[in-house]
């Protein structure tokens, strides 16, 4: 079992887990997952472990962003066209 990180350390911390990410952005676990496998979410894969990696600061700015837009009535694959260009 590992250990969780303290919210000071994830806080500064460059790059994060999507569980860290729930903790930072309180977006449930399951709608992040489906943010990337939709690929709204961008992330790196560590190789040795297979650990999705999200840097911090990208990311909790593209989940409020997200955010907004979805307030905004827009759907997900409206979202997708949009950061598709």
């Amino acid at each position: 079992m590992s250990r969780q990180r303290k919210l000071e350390v994830i806080q500064q911390a460059e790059v994060v887990t999507i569980g860290e990410l729930v903790r930072l952005t309180g977006v449930r676990y399951s709608t992040l997952k489906f943010y990337t496998e939709e690929g709204l979410l961008p992330f790196e894969q560590a190789e040795e472990n297979l650990t999705r990696r999200y840097r911090r600061a990208e990311s909790m700015a593209r989940i409020a962003e997200i955010k907004a837009l979805r307030a905004e009535g827009k759907t997900i694959p409206e979202i997708k066209k949009l950061y598709r260009g």
